[in-house]
């Protein structure tokens, strides 16, 4: 799934770079005003702090929320004490765009974190040309040279990047690719299934400095106690969010959090 996920999203890329050609994309990119601070941003704290999700779909659950204006979701996430703004741009199973990131980075000025399948500078580019101030990279989708190369284009263009392991091997190699964000994903990307006491596991192997992410298996408030009293300094929720009510339900999980 995780092979075919990327493929794809690679292939959207490629059609698009055969409109908009790298030497354009980057120009643009280069011009764009600074990403935001995001270690600053989502520094350890007296509370966990929350990256909300615009997310209108996923491989495992299917449909979950229509979301017909992903900037309106962005600014109650925002009014609702959200760190950060995950926006899903892969098109064929997440139904997202890139101009999903671009209405949201217009309505918010917390950092927006582009969450595709990212395995080309073109992606990265195109990223930051749309405003993006984080990018997700998946450990396992990419070989280390990849991993690396990508990550420190990311840091050249004053972005940051979250990097995500599934596992404890993932989770060295991020380290060794220099991440200083670093995602633990709860979900098996071969299984779909969810462990919640992965991140407690590997996260004890991402050094101090860096900032631990936990992902996936939230729906409840006890879920977020659960990652904070694990270590986690920031917890990555989307279905929860878009299934309810999305102050209310940010206010639970901040509170949880505490």
């Amino acid at each position: 799934m995780l092979a075919d996920l990327t493929a794809g999203s690679v292939a959207d890329s490629r059609e698009r770079q055969s409109e908009r050609p790298l030497a354009d994309v980057e120009r643009e990119a280069l011009a764009k005003a600074p990403a935001l601070d995001v270690l600053a941003a989502l520094a350890p704290a007296d509370r966990v702090k929350i990256i909300a999700e615009v997310k209108r779909a996923s491989p495992s659950r299917g449909a979950l929320a229509e979301i017909p204006d992903p900037a309106a979701l962005a600014a109650l996430y925002e009014r609702g004490g959200a760190s950060a703004i995950s926006v899903l741009t892969e098109e064929r199973r997440f139904k997202g765009s890139l101009a999903d990131l671009v209405a949201v980075r217009e309505a918010v000025e917390l950092p927006v974190l582009r969450k595709d399948f990212i395995a080309t500078e073109y992606q990265v580019f195109e990223a930051r040309a749309a405003g993006a101030d984080l990018v997700l990279l998946i450990v396992a989708a990419l070989d280390q040279n990849t991993l690396i190369r990508l990550h420190r284009l990311i840091t050249e263009l004053g972005m940051t990047a979250l990097v995500e392991a599934h596992s404890a091997d993932e989770v060295r190699r991020a380290v060794d690719a220099g991440a200083s964000l670093i995602g633990v994903n709860a979900r098996d990307l071969s299984t779909f299934e969810l462990d919640r006491d992965l991140f407690g596991r590997v996260s004890t192997l991402i050094p101090a400095g860096a900032i631990k992410v936990a992902e996936s298996a939230v729906l409840a408030p006890a879920d977020v106690a659960h990652y904070r009293a694990s270590g986690a300094d920031v917890v990555l929720i989307g279905e929860a969010l878009v299934t309810g009510d999305p102050v209310a339900t940010l206010a639970s999980f901040l509170e949880a959090g505490s």
